[in-house]
């Protein structure tokens, strides 16, 4: 079936001087050989004379006494097909074949190198665990147990791929989590129809509710505090073997602007930096187009003072504002880009030296205004502000669309596109659940940890609007 790969390890033995033929079969690279030669094979040999004064019984039941005997491995199973055999071989497992039997035993034996626990590369932190997820699925299984020690944490796992056959899992606290999103996930889980599943992206894009949409329909992170957090709120997470990247479901508009730090600085630092975090999202999105809108349809909104200081800066430039503003924003995208395909010590100097370089030239050439320069760089540190990548790059995107808008209509352009993404966003559903919740439908018990965040004695319900089956967080009377 393999085709004898020069990784796979066949090792033949006969039990005693009269017993039954044997082989153990594994691929190298993918087991702990110290876990097969201590707990099968030495096992094996050091047993063999109470093997050989029974050699008179079956092959099955030998099977069996090899089984409950022999073999001092936490994992031990019975196959009966080459299919399954050969799908635990190359997961890591070892099987051990005894001749004359239509059965044999697959041996838990993985153990491939890994990369070890490190700090989280695309979630900065300042106060808070400096642990991340890895490529290891059951190392990252083991992270969320050392936060959750519950007994009804579940962890219910499933193949992906029809040919990689990757191990999928879906963590959720039974008597938490509400039995129709679970459900749900699920489904769209078993929906899932594809050759091969490297990232865990691919399952984001099959069951997310709108490919259409612009605005990530779930969470995905690497930190297992958030992960922690969120299945104590009553959602799900989905383990993906493979990537250190997991997915958490439902997602609303007012989670991507979270972040863990909220909750480990004391709730007015806390407050704050969401207040900070919105403030920066408005700049992302509207900045650039305001800076158009004003220039080209509405210079009597601008104060005197400042317009003449801006039409100053504008004289002999060549190209229009609009012009201007996306030569500019789109320079400032490649840049980025840049920095992050370059090895890291090359891409911050490219992203630092080369905005420098190329704004004080842009300015020098009389291309652009130093007014433009300012914006840009405003609304890039502005997009930096977000905890989120994937929203962020979504507001990214949206910008561009902004600034066409104001283009053509001005500050008319800006408002009909703001109200079409409220309309877009107030319409998308996240497995069910409205993604501008709990902004509308308005559960206020949830505003209190909102854009706003109360202090933690007050927080005493889980959200709402995830309709979890046990809503206390905390037992007023209990904590009496």
């Amino acid at each position: 079936m393999l085709d004898q790969p020069s990784d796979l390890i066949t090792r033949p033995f006969i039990v005693g001087e009269t017993g039954p033929a044997c082989a153990i079969i594994y691929i190298d690279g993918l087991t702990d050989t110290k876990v097969i030669n201590d707990s099968i094979m030495k096992n094996l040999q050091i047993g063999v004379d109470e093997i050989e004064s029974r050699s008179e019984e079956t092959e099955t039941a030998l099977l069996d006494r090899l089984s409950h005997h022999f073999i001092s491995s936490g994992s031990v199973k019975k196959v009966t097909t080459m299919d399954e055999a050969s799908l635990a071989i190359l997961s890591g497992d070892t099987a051990l074949f005894v001749e004359g039997t239509d059965q044999l035993l697959v041996i838990d034996t993985k153990g491939w190198k890994s990369r070890s626990i490190e700090q989280p590369t695309t979630e900065g932190t300042i106060r808070g665990p400096r642990d991340a997820f890895t490529e290891s699925i059951r190392t990252n299984t083991m992270l969320i147990r050392r936060r959750i020690r519950d007994a009804n944490l579940r962890f219910k796992s499933q193949q992906i791929g029809r040919r990689s056959k990757t191990r999928l899992t879906v963590a959720y606290i039974d008597g938490i989590v509400h039995n129709d999103l679970l459900q749900e996930v699920n489904k769209r889980l078993e929906s899932i129809d594809l050759d091969d599943a490297p990232e865990s992206g691919y399952i984001e894009q099959w069951i997310e509710d709108s490919f259409l949409s612009p605005f990530p329909q779930m969470h995905n992170t690497e930190r297992p505090d958030k992960v922690a957090t969120a299945l104590t709120e009553g959602k799900i997470a989905i383990l993906l073997d493979g990537t250190p990247f997991v997915l958490i479901a439902p997602a609303t508009f007012g989670a991507m602007m979270h972040s863990p730090e909220d909750y480990y600085e004391r709730w007015m630092i806390g407050t704050l930096l969401r207040i900070l975090r919105y403030f920066a999202a408005f700049l992302a999105v509207f900045l650039p187009a305001l800076y158009i809108a004003l220039v080209s349809y509405h210079p009597g909104l601008i104060p005197s003072k400042l317009a003449f200081s801006i039409a100053a800066t504008r004289e002999g430039l060549p190209f229009p504002a609009v012009i201007e503003a996306f030569l500019m924003e789109i320079t400032m995208e490649l840049l980025r880009e840049a920095g992050i395909r370059l090895p890291k010590p090359i891409g911050q100097t490219i992203g630092i030296v080369g905005g420098l370089v190329i704004g004080e030239a842009a300015v020098s050439a009389g291309i652009v205004s130093p007014v433009m320069v300012i914006i840009v760089a405003v609304t890039a540190i502005a997009s930096f502000s977000l905890p989120s990548y994937s929203f962020a790059i979504s507001i990214r995107m949206l910008r561009f669309s902004f600034m066409l808008a104001a283009a053509f209509l001005g500050l008319y352009g800006i408002i009909l596109a703001y109200i079409m993404v409220n309309i877009h966003i107030v319409n998308l559903k996240s497995f069910g659940i409205p993604y501008s919740t709990p902004f509308a439908p308005a559960f206020k018990s949830d505003w209190k940890d909102l854009v706003l965040r109360v202090p933690i004695p007050m927080m005493n319900r889980r959200p709402k609007f995830l309709q979890p089956e046990d809503e206390k967080r905390i037992d007023k009377e209990d904590q009496s």
